[in-house]
C-alpha cells in the first residue's frame, strides 16, 4: 500500500473495495429497446392480457394464445448412471455424457384458459410453426372463434407483417400480434418454458430424442391437469414507468448527451 500502512489482509482490501461507491471492475449487462414503436407494441400485448384490443373489451368468443420455440434441447446420455437424493446429500448426477441430437419444442398457451398446446421437431421454420397454428386452430373453441389473438416475438418462423398476413391466410379469425424486438419477457408462454427447463430438463440425462420428446409431452398433459392462468401482474403503468428510467439511464450513461 505504498507504505502507507506496514502490512494489510486481502479481506481488509477487499472489504474497503466493496464500500466504494464506484466500482470500475464490475458491470452490468443491458438490452437497450430498438423498436421505434417499442412502447406501442408492448401495450397492445399487455392490453390483452388483461382484456382488451383497441381499446374496447374482448368478447367470450375472443381467445389469446401465446406461442413461441424453445430451440436446441438436447437429449445427453450421461455415460455413468446416477443416483437419487439422499438424507443431507443431493442427487448425483455424472458429469461426462454423450450427445443424442436435439428438438425444439414448439408451444402455444392459452392466456385465459390455461391451455397447453405443444409439439416437439427437429427443426424451427414456418411449417413447424404451421403445424402448431393446425394443432391449435382445428379445436373447439378456436376453429369457430371470433377472434383468436396470437400473441409471438419476432423470430424466423414468423417474423414481419408477411407472416401476420400468412397467419391471416391460414385462419380468417386468427390475428397475430407481436411483441417489440428484444421483448421475450412480455410472452407468458416463456413462462411455461421456464417451468420446463426446471422441472425436465435439469439436469439434462435422457438416453435418446424419443425418450426426451416423450417426457416433454408427458409433462405437458400432467402440467395442464393443474395449470391455472398465470397472475399477470405487470402494468401499462408499470412499462411507462420502465421506458422512463431506461431514457434517463442512457441519459446518465452518455456524458456527451449531458454535455449537452
Amino acid at each position: 500500500m505504498r507504505g502507507i500502512v506496514v502490512s494489510i489482509s486481502i479481506t481488509t482490501v477487499w472489504r474497503w473495495l466493496h464500500s466504494d461507491a464506484i466500482k470500475p471492475w464490475m458491470h452490468h449487462s443491458w438490452l437497450s429497446p430498438r423498436d421505434p414503436l417499442f412502447g406501442e407494441k408492448a401495450a397492445r400485448v399487455l392490453d390483452l392480457y388483461y382484456g382488451f384490443f383497441n381499446g374496447v373489451s374482448l368478447r367470450p368468443d375472443d381467445y389469446v394464445i401465446s406461442a413461441d420455440e424453445k430451440t436446441s434441447i438436447q437429449a445427453r446420455h450421461r455415460k455413468a448412471i446416477g443416483t437419487g437424493p439422499i438424507p443431507h446429500h443431493p442427487r448425483r448426477v455424472e458429469f461426462e455424457y454423450e450427445r443424442k441430437g436435439a428438438l425444439a419444442y414448439v408451444a402455444a398457451w392459452d392466456v385465459h384458459r390455461a391451455k397447453l398446446f405443444g409439439i416437439c421437431e427437429r427443426t424451427t421454420g414456418i411449417e413447424t410453426h404451421h403445424k402448431l397454428v393446425d394443432l391449435v386452430m382445428q379445436q373447439e373453441p378456436y376453429r369457430s372463434a371470433h377472434r383468436v389473438f396470437w400473441i409471438t416475438d419476432n423470430g424466423s418462423s414468423h417474423r414481419g407483417e408477411s407472416s401476420v398476413e400468412r397467419l391471416s391466410k391460414w385462419y380468417p379469425n386468427a390475428i397475430q400480434i407481436h411483441t417489440p424486438i428484444h421483448a421475450s419477457w412480455l410472452n407468458q408462454i416463456e413462462i411455461f418454458f421456464s417451468i420446463l427447463q426446471r422441472k425436465v430438463l435439469t439436469p439434462n440425462d435422457f438416453p435418446d430424442l424419443q425418450t426426451l420428446e416423450r417426457t416433454i409431452l408427458m409433462f405437458q398433459a400432467f402440467y395442464e391437469k393443474i395449470a391455472k392462468p398465470f397472475k399477470w401482474k405487470y402494468t401499462k403503468d408499470d412499462l411507462k414507468k420502465t421506458l422512463m428510467r431506461i431514457a434517463e439511464q442512457a441519459v446518465t450513461a452518455d456524458p456527451l448527451r449531458i454535455a449537452a
